[in-house]
This record gives structure tokens, sequence and C-alpha cells, in this order.
């Protein structure tokens, strides 16, 4: 990965900001986007010089065009960042039930799409699913239909793109700052529920979603695939 670039769009953060680091220790530069400038030159200062920050709104095709056409040339990808709410079909409202396909599923759509002219033709792409996919949860069913239609349009992309390679990760629950976030009650209900259901029984860390990432940007024979960091959450 020395002396290439990797673009990340939700990278100020989470699994796109432990993505960057581990990216910029194997010698590559990053582009990290987001909404939040605040946010960005926060991280940009954990980062250092290897790094550059642009603000981006993924729900918007012109910022995403602006997004890479100041970015410049990428040999990789990665779009974890997406903002939605999620409920039952007979509670949620259309915004709710939209906004994981709006923000989740097109905003991944459309970056790869502006992503295309800057992109390497040897390079990679690498969309952010879940694991909800195989195993939805009780509310939100909207939502495991975008995980799953990600996981489609990683398929289709891969064949659509090639030889630019096109990965899929679908993550379980992972211990990330948006969840240190949420009250202490409603974390650990909620990381108790995922360590009940998964093989391994915990959480999974920032981490090892972003060696999964690294590794499917690294190894030039993977594609078409989807890889589940979760646990074995998927096979309960």
């Amino acid at each position: 990965m020395r002396k290439q670039r990797v673009a990340i769009i939700g990278g100020s953060s989470g699994i796109g900001l432990r993505v960057a680091e581990r990216a910029i220790d194997l010698g590559a530069d990053v582009v990290i986007g987001g909404r939040d400038a605040e946010k960005l030159q926060r991280a940009a200062s954990k980062l250092g010089p290897a790094s550059r920050v642009l603000t981006v709104d993924n729900v918007d095709q012109d910022s995403l065009r602006r997004f890479f056409e100041q970015a410049g040339p990428i040999n990789h990808l990665f779009t974890p960042g997406a903002s939605y709410s999620r409920g039952r079909i007979d509670k949620a409202s259309d915004e709710v039930a939209e906004s994981s396909f709006r923000s989740k599923f097109w905003g991944q759509y459309y970056a790869v799409k502006h992503a295309l002219p800057y992109l390497d033709k040897n390079g990679s792409i690498t969309l952010m699913a879940g694991a909800y996919s195989v195993r939805p949860a009780a509310e939100g069913a909207a939502y495991g239909a975008c995980n799953a239609a990600i996981e489609g349009l990683g398929r289709a992309l891969a064949v659509e793109l090639a030889p630019i390679r096109v990965n899929v990760i679908s993550p379980g629950t992972i211990d990330s700052d948006l969840w240190r976030r949420q009250p202490d009650a409603i974390r650990e209900a909620s990381f108790s529920s995922y360590g009940e259901a998964a093989l391994l029984k915990r959480v999974g860390t920032t981490d090892e979603v972003a060696h999964t990432v690294i590794y499917l940007m690294e190894n030039g024979f993977m594609n078409g695939s989807t890889l589940y960091p979760d646990g074995g959450f998927a096979l309960r």
C-alpha cells in the first residue's frame, strides 16, 4: 500500500478512522471525508501529514462530485459513512424507513459513480453493509433489506467494473465511539444482547474490522466477496 492513496467517506471517526490509521501505517496517503468539519480537523490532527480532510455529504451528488474532484487520483475507496434510523414497518415513518436506503445504499452507489473517473483501474472499492443482511433484527425490515441490497450491489459492481475490484464488509455490533456516545445502560444492554447471539460471545472492535478492510484492499485476488467480521453472529 506504500505510496498509494486511500479515500474514505466517513473517515473522521470509528471504523473509517481506524482504517485511515492502518493505511497510513502501511505507507499510504489518505483523504477522509465527512459532514462535520470539526471532527474532520480532529481526525487530521491525529493522523498527521499523510492525511487530507474534505467535507462531503454522501446524500448530495454535487458534494460527492466535488469531493472526488478535490481528492484527485485514488487507488482505494472505502465508504462506511452513513446516517439513518430504523423502526418497525407498522410504526416507523416513511422518512425513517427510507433513511438507510437514502444514505447507506444510494450514498455508496453514488460515491462509487463519482469516484470512477479518479480511481486506478487496478484499484479497489470496499462497501459497508452489515450482518443484519443475513440475520435481520426484529425492528427494522428496511434496514435489513438495505444491507442485503448493498451486498448485492457489491457483487454486481464487481462484474460491471472489473478489473477494479469491489468487495463488501458486513460487520456485526462494533465497540466504536458511536456506541460510546450512547447512555451506559443502552450500550451495555445492546452489547450483552449481541454477545448472547454471537458465537464468540462478544462485540467486535474497530481494529478487527479495519484489518478486514485493509485485507480487501491489499489482496489483489479478492473480488465480488462479502466478509463478515461479526464474531459468528450470522451463523446463529
